[in-house]
């Protein structure tokens, strides 16, 4: 027995330690809970107490005898900002800007008088008008003007023409009517090419506008063949599609006149790159 008790006594647990280890971490875990706990702040709850404060502060003043005297909240109007977005414009951007509007507003309007005019044939496929940023287009399939080979225009074709000249006549804008053939050739004692044909054709047209009280003086005829083509030439629908009359009715604004020809403004920042010439002026 005695021997027994004397092995077990030599017996050492080495790792006690990690019991006190174990507590610390625990506790120090602890802390860092509680400390977050702390400094964690409602933001909505920490506002409407800063507010609340701040009007209370605004609302109450003192007077010498002590007394609280309440007064009515102010309200602090910011002054207006002009947005950097809208900057100024000078008198004469802002009439160029209203002549822009004006003019887009008619051509517009002409636009929808000649779809009416055209109607039964923009339902048939045969004319088409498109509007852009220079105008109106108008392109009007060469069978429904001519025969095939020929450059003059047949009755039907005469009457379409005419409505679209009436709502044309009473406009300044600048119009050129161009002509396009497909890409087979041609060979006749009037046209020896498809230039001479499209040209031709175009010159027709031209004809019977200022017969119908186009001004001369608005109007420009030009051919160009096949080299124009709106569609493929390998097939008879693309051939059909580049034999075609085209109305551009062009839309131009006119700019700001320079305060003299030839003269560059005193205030012109290119003076600067250009010292000959300011000192010849």
């Amino acid at each position: 027995m005695p021997r027994r008790r004397k092995q077990e006594d030599e017996h050492e647990n080495h790792e006690r330690w990690l019991v006190s280890y174990a507590d610390f971490i625990t506790l120090l875990f602890a802390f860092f809970v509680v400390m977050y706990s702390l400094s964690s702040i409602n933001e909505g709850k920490y506002r409407v107490l800063s507010d609340s404060l701040v009007q209370a502060f605004r609302s109450i003043n003192i007077n010498e005898s002590g007394q609280q005297i309440v007064l009515p909240p102010v309200s602090v109007v910011s002054p207006a900002v002009p947005s950097p977005m809208s900057p100024s414009r000078s008198p004469e951007e802002e009439a160029a800007e209203a002549r822009r509007q004006q003019t887009a507003q008619r051509m517009r309007n002409m636009a929808e008088e000649i779809r009416r005019v055209l109607a039964p044939l923009t339902q048939g496929g045969q004319v088409s008008i498109s509007e852009g940023a220079f105008g109106i287009a108008v392109e009007i399939n060469a069978s429904v003007l001519f025969a095939p080979g020929e450059a003059t225009l047949g009755t039907a074709a005469v009457s379409a023409l005419r409505a679209v000249a009436d709502v044309l006549a009473g406009a300044d804008f600048p119009i050129t009517i161009e002509g396009h053939t497909d890409n087979v050739p041609i060979s006749t004692f009037r046209f020896p090419s498809n230039w001479e044909l499209s040209a031709v054709r175009a010159s027709s047209v031209v004809r019977l506008f200022i017969e119908s009280g186009v001004a001369a003086e608005r109007l420009t005829a030009a051919g160009y063949a096949d080299q124009r083509p709106v569609a493929a030439n390998d097939g008879e629908a693309g051939r059909a599609r580049n034999r075609r009359v085209t109305i551009m009715i062009e839309s131009r604004v006119g700019e700001l006149a320079p305060a003299a020809p030839g003269r560059i403004p005193r205030d012109d920042p290119i003076r600067s790159i250009l010292p000959e010439a300011s000192a010849s002026q």
